[in-house]
């Protein structure tokens, strides 16, 4: 059997396989997932927006797409890149295949790539912008097509809500406003769980109007592209700095830490999987954490902003979590909800709520 598809670098280099999912051509950022499981999940959760997966583990597919898994309604990958891609299930939850999934929502993907070579060059060399293309395009013409189209920077206000809505628990006993950057499902049931109604509101909300729906807290959620892209929810965290309690995950922690005057920047390769041991700087706990991200908070900028260094990345030692006790804020880097993967944080929901508690 012939390639039929290839994935071109910006850089020139190639990497032939396989299509399925989706027939297009499409221009996007390349990213490894180290995940050995939740290919769904992965699929589904806003934050990839604009990104070509690698996935590093081979197999993938295996057990098809279940009804009960989405993290969004989104399935939002520019491109799906694997080793090998079952399209037979063998699991009594399954309702589609994965090649199913991503052709009926337009992602194109690649089977059959070396993805050890793969994954390695991106480790080595960086994330970079890539295109996924039929064999016959060249690779000149694949680089020039790469370099003529624009990085977008509209990614948060494409996956965000559109109008408020809301998530009811039984018993609650708290009313949190989250704030949408393209968050995962699996967050407001961690928070449901920990008895709390959730209003979720689109990314562009204004203080005043959370303010006005009476919070006891305030959640920050994860989202896609550069923090520095969404300028509105930095000036709106800052202006409900010390109001409420604030509690943000991945993008939500990089913007809580940009609202009180620190500073983020782009990693090499970002981290993405299930496997990220991070250390509580408080207690010396390390937990194993599930991660998606190609930012991070810089340390030294947070000198004099009233926030502290609350997590550390043990494999590279960049900030994983802060801290500012008297506003009342927290945040951390990974994912405590993550669905898949390691539950070793989901006590910082609990966190969440007792300082809330307290509030009250």
């Amino acid at each position: 059997m012939e390639h039929n598809r290839k994935l071109v670098l910006e850089d020139g280099s190639e990497y032939p396989g396989f299509a399925f999912g989706a027939d297009r051509q499409v221009v996007a950022e390349i990213v490894f997932n180290t995940s050995m499981a939740g290919y769904q999940e992965i699929v589904s959760d806003p934050s990839y927006t604009d990104q070509a997966i690698v996935m590093s583990y081979p197999l993938i597919g295996n057990y098809g797409v279940a009804d009960e898994d989405y993290e969004s309604r989104i399935i939002s990958p520019s491109a799906f890149i694997v080793r090998d891609i079952n399209d037979n299930p063998s699991n009594f939850r399954w309702a589609q295949t994965l090649p199913e999934l991503l052709e009926e929502n337009g992602v194109p993907g690649i089977s059959g790539v070396d993805t050890r070579k793969l994954v390695r060059s991106i480790r080595d060399l960086g994330s970079r912008r890539c295109i996924v293309t039929d064999m016959d395009t060249s690779t000149e013409e694949a680089v020039r097509i790469i370099q003529q189209t624009a990085i977008p920077h509209d990614q948060v206000s494409r996956v965000s809500c559109k109008k408020k809505w809301y998530s009811r628990t039984s018993n609650p006993l708290h009313h949190v406003v989250a704030i949408d950057c393209g968050m995962k499902t699996n967050i407001i049931r961690m928070l449901n769980q920990n008895r709390c109604n959730v209003t979720i509101v689109p990314f562009d909300t204004s203080a005043d109007e959370i303010l006005s729906l009476r919070p006891d807290g305030i959640f920050i959620s994860n989202g896609p592209g550069d923090p520095e892209d969404v300028p509105q929810v930095i000036e709106t965290l800052r202006a409900l700095r010390g109001r409420v309690p604030m509690f943000g995950i991945c993008l939500g922690h990089q913007l809580l830490a940009l609202s009180f005057g620190a500073r983020t920047y782009k990693l090499k390769f970002g981290h993405r999987g299930g496997n990220h041991p991070v250390k509580d700087m408080r207690t010396g706990r390390i937990d194993i954490t599930s991660q998606n991200h190609s930012y991070a908070v810089e340390e030294s900028s947070l000198a004099g902003t009233g926030l502290a260094v609350s997590h550390i990345n043990i494999l590279d030692n960049t900030v994983e979590g802060i801290v500012g006790e008297k506003d009342r804020v927290f945040s951390v880097q990974f994912h405590p909800e993550s669905a898949p993967g390691p539950q070793d944080c989901g006590y910082l929901f609990s966190r969440f709520t007792e300082l809330m508690q307290q509030g009250q």
